[in-house]
């Protein structure tokens, strides 16, 4: 408001005064932003999981959880179980564990499996978790353009070794009934079995662990199904 009295003019300025329910604070300042869901549940981070198994209770699994750590492994899953054994719960359970952008981490490919085409399938399951595979003794990482080629070369040796077996088992199979033999190894899950098995692990999402004991076969077995 301005007002002119004679020569001089006066100019009031409207101040601001707090209300009874107000706080007059200089040195108030501003509150922090409160925390949503988001920000502490919005990232989920991933691991780096390793992997030691040892054929017998005579073995230590110290060598090569150590080694695991020192790559970076926040976690070690361990078995102590031969490795032509179906069945190894702790393999299943990291299998079950794993979250997308998760990388498994073996010293040597053989601890993770009994063999390349078992290595195959496992590491087939580790990708479709979204997660990755690193050998440290063989120098494999799938999540590396190089690691991926490598590995796609043991994929087409085991391809190539899969077809031969089969031909020389089609050989066998031929010649046995020309002998008025059948041969041939029954399935270890009747159709009906395998719909049930595929409903607990495709709709359920039962652990596969879990499924392999229901039905007594391995998880390859359900994997398979």
């Amino acid at each position: 408001m301005v007002t002119t009295c004679g020569t001089n003019t006066v100019v009031f300025v409207p101040m601001l005064c707090p209300t009874a329910n107000q706080a007059v604070d200089k040195d108030k300042k501003p509150r922090p932003k409160p925390l949503e869901f988001g920000d502490v549940y919005g990232t989920i981070i991933a691991m780096i999981i390793g992997y030691a198994r040892v054929s017998t209770d005579d073995q230590k699994l110290e060598a090569q959880t150590d080694a695991l750590t020192e790559a970076g492994a926040e976690r070690v899953f361990a078995d102590k179980i031969t490795g032509s054994a179906r069945s190894r719960p702790k393999l299943d359970q990291m299998l079950d564990h794993l979250r997308d952008g998760d990388v498994v981490v073996v010293t040597k490919y053989d601890r993770l499996a009994r063999s390349l085409r078992d290595l195959l399938d496992i590491v087939e399951v580790i990708a479709e978790r979204g997660a990755g595979f690193r050998s440290l003794a063989e120098d494999i990482d799938t999540t590396t353009p190089a690691g991926r080629l490598v590995f796609h070369v043991f994929a087409s040796i085991a391809q190539f070794e899969r077809e031969r077996i089969s031909e020389r088992t089609r050989e066998g199979l031929q010649a046995a009934r020309k002998r008025g033999r059948v041969g041939g190894r029954p399935p270890a899950l009747s159709a009906a079995q395998r719909d049930e098995v595929r409903r607990m692990r495709d709709i359920e999402h039962r652990p596969l662990a879990e499924i392999a004991r229901l039905f007594k076969v391995s998880t390859k077995t359900v994997r398979r199904a």
